[in-house]
């Protein structure tokens, strides 16, 4: 029998156990992962003594949903321990202190960097990009990169994402759920407009900051062994992901696939340079908060969403700048009667309004400690929550909001496969 929620008025107390955790977080970032392993270990405890889980009480009912959620948790820990020694892989490569030959020599370095990491994106996980992106930034920034900065990284990376199914987990999501990839294509109309935005600000407060290198330092030598090392880890990643959602669908379901092909890449390639394994300690407390916090927000009663609307659409990427995105797009999906280029946009992006919202910014924050502070976050980087605000607005203003059917992986898509009712805008037509 499904768990049945101690409320306190409206709001079950599961909710209020973790926004007293995520609170903990915002107050004490000196001590994140004391307070969100604390935050875990209460609101398990909680549930055994009171409410019991989705599928049943007590330990069993534990067991059941770690045997359902090891996979996720599995991929997101491998993935970030393996992008760690990626991002070290890529600096040592000397690529980033090649940009003075390409970037512009003052604010709009800023401004370009910031859509290398959005491009980049679209075809590789957004942690990937991210941490490629802190990489760059370091070098090109003279190892001072400002806290606006890099929320705009984070948001450019889950943006140019946002309209590609192999650019994020929760698009490949939707593609495999029946998604035409078409549809999810439309949330670029919202990710390039915020990215446009943020990207502005963003570069002017880095370049008041810590100005960009004019010029290559003396003596530098691209290490091509690394950048073959960084594209086969690369490309381990992107054609797992591709090849186990085309061919082996349910594997993923049972097997953290794509997390361990990336460090089969690494271990292969480590006789030709070796990774700087020094970096996994660290990595892994960084990684261990995050899925702490993942973990609480998938033990939250969120059985229900409110109907789909363009409301519920906005809301929800507010929403997913603390709960976990995938399992609020899980639930979405099988609600229904989204516009799903809305829907990619707003979970694929919201998360980028605070540090932990994102396996991106919890990847990029282990190199850069000073981002883990969620006032700073906000505070410097409020160019990436009024960006998300605008970006879905001029997306309502260009398309309107169209409800659209899924479909059968590899049917054609029917003529009326939806009797909904769309919402244009007046004087706009699609």
């Amino acid at each position: 029998m499904p768990a049945t929620p101690v409320m306190v008025g409206p709001v079950p107390v599961d909710f209020i156990l973790f926004a007293l955790t995520l609170l903990g977080v915002a107050l004490f970032h000196r001590h994140t992962l004391a307070v969100a392993l604390s935050g875990l270990a209460v609101i398990v405890l909680y549930k055994l003594a009171f409410t019991g889980f989705a599928t049943a009480p007590g330990l069993a009912g534990l067991g059941a949903h770690l045997a359902h959620e090891w996979v996720i948790l599995a991929n997101l820990l491998l993935l970030l321990l393996g992008f760690a020694l990626l991002s070290r892989h890529f600096e040592e490569t000397h690529i980033p202190l090649e940009l003075p030959r390409i970037l512009p020599d003052d604010w709009k370095g800023g401004f370009v960097l910031l859509w290398i990491v959005f491009v980049l994106s679209s075809f590789l996980d957004n942690i990937a990009a991210a941490i490629i992106g802190g990489a760059m930034a370091k070098a090109v920034f003279r190892g001072k990169v400002h806290i606006g900065y890099l929320a705009a990284i984070v948001a450019a990376s889950n943006g140019g994402g946002a309209g590609s199914v192999v650019g994020d987990t929760t698009t490949t999501m939707m593609w495999i759920d029946g998604v035409n990839p078409l549809d999810v294509l439309d949330a670029y109309i919202a990710s390039g407009t915020a990215t446009l935005f943020l990207a502005y600000f963003a570069s002017r407060q880095q370049q008041a900051y810590s100005p960009i290198l004019k010029e290559m330092p003396q003596g530098t030598q691209i290490d091509w062994t690394r950048v073959g090392i960084v594209a086969a880890i690369l490309v381990a990643a992107i054609v797992s992901n591709v090849v186990a959602n085309i061919h082996f669908n349910a594997v993923l379901d049972h097997f953290p696939v794509i997390g361990v092909a990336v460090w089969v890449a690494i271990i292969a390639t480590a006789p030709l340079r070796k990774p700087t394994w020094s970096l996994l300690p660290d990595a892994f407390k960084g990684s261990v908060f995050l899925l702490s916090l993942v973990m609480c927000a998938s033990l939250m009663p969120v059985e229900k969403l409110p109907g789909a609307s363009w409301p519920t659409a906005l809301g929800l990427g507010f929403l997913s700048s603390v709960f976990d995105n995938i399992p609020l797009t899980a639930l979405a999906l099988k609600q229904g009667g989204y516009d799903w280029g809305f829907l990619a946009y707003a979970v694929g992006f919201g998360g980028s309004m605070i540090w932990f919202g994102s396996s991106a910014g919890v990847a990029l924050s282990n190199g850069f400690p000073e981002a883990k502070n969620v006032g700073a976050w906000v505070r410097h980087g409020w160019h990436v929550a009024v960006g998300y605000v605008l970006g879905f607005f001029v997306l309502m203003l260009v398309l309107g909001w169209h409800p659209q059917a899924k479909r059968e992986r590899g049917a054609p898509a029917p003529l009326a496969a939806v009797q909904q009712q769309a919402t244009p805008i007046p004087g706009m037509s699609r």
